[in-house]
């Protein structure tokens, strides 16, 4: 596309499992298929139940023999994991929760990476599993370019960007020196400028430290059954035919949508942005072809 290589950073790695463990093997298997220089960048989410877990709430439990089995998979893929510890009710008394650290422990294998938004958890994970790589969370909300600048200014991998600024000429090009350490979320299915997003990822934080799914949020988003069609109609979305003179600059990481979401809104994500436009149909039929051969099997 440019000559550059773009790395995709993709939703679910446990939620989502199948279906990412069937696009990478058809990526590897078929790289022809999929747009030039694109990689998989990380595959990025949580276990279900771990405190940490910010952004989404997410229930239940995986046990240890689950959690080693999915991030070898991932592994194999050469493939980094990525959890969104982005809890931003966490205090001090969380820090040792058992469950987490040992999915810290678990997964500290010198690749994978945390999104970080508390920082009272970061201090503590930089100090218990440096080995991880670091992110700086677009939870934070961060609009304006000082702040972001501060961020940039600390070791992180990367900063996500808020999507509000998406499309802030301004603002891209006064981060273009530091692009390539930018993340940009593309497909966005919440509403822009939403005043009450802030609100919510403490509302979602405080359901996962209270194992509780009863909390009533108001958001328009959960009025209707969100789609990948919806996506497209934010003004905060980057289409196909966008994304080449983001690349150019030296924007070249970018992230997909998912948490939370439907699975179809997922797939047609993947298909839209990583596939070439004329081998959508067959690269449709073979993930469709391998999730069927995957399902009613247990990890």
């Amino acid at each position: 596309m440019t000559g550059r290589t773009v790395y995709w950073h993709l939703p679910g790695f446990f939620v989502y499992f199948y279906l990412n463990q069937v696009l990478l093997h058809l990526w590897q298997k078929y790289p022809e298929d999929f747009y030039e220089g694109y990689r998989p960048g990380c595959v990025y989410g949580t276990f279900p139940g771990a405190i940490w877990n910010g952004g989404r709430a997410v229930f239940g439990l995986a046990s240890h023999g689950e959690m080693k089995q999915i991030l070898s998979t991932y592994e194999r893929f050469g493939v980094p994991v990525r959890f969104t510890w982005t809890n931003p009710l966490i205090e001090e008394q969380h820090l040792t929760d058992t469950y987490c650290n040992l999915i810290m422990r678990t997964a500290d294998n010198g690749h994978n990476q945390v999104l970080v938004n508390a920082p009272v958890l970061e201090a503590y994970l930089r100090e218990r599993y440096p080995g991880f790589g670091f992110i700086s969370s677009t939870t934070k909300r961060l609009t304006a370019l000082s702040a972001i600048d501060q961020e940039l200014a600390r070791d992180y991998l990367l900063v996500v960007l808020d999507y509000d600024l998406n499309h802030e000429e301004s603002i891209l090009q006064a981060l273009e020196p530091e692009a390539g350490r930018i993340e940009i979320l593309v497909d966005e299915i919440c509403f822009p400028g939403c005043p009450k997003r802030a609100e919510h990822y403490r509302d979602e934080g405080r359901m996962q430290l209270d194992f509780e799914k009863g909390s009533v949020f108001h958001c328009p988003n959960r009025e209707t059954r969100p789609s990948f069609a919806e996506c497209r109609k934010r003004p905060a979305f980057i289409s196909r035919e966008s994304l080449p003179a983001y690349i150019e600059r030296g924007f070249v990481n970018f992230k997909l949508v998912g948490r939370g979401l439907p699975i179809e809104l997922v797939k047609e994500s993947y298909l839209y942005y990583l596939v070439r436009e004329d081998r959508q149909a067959f690269i449709r039929n073979a993930m469709e072809h391998d999730l069927a051969q995957l399902s009613g099997k247990r990890i």
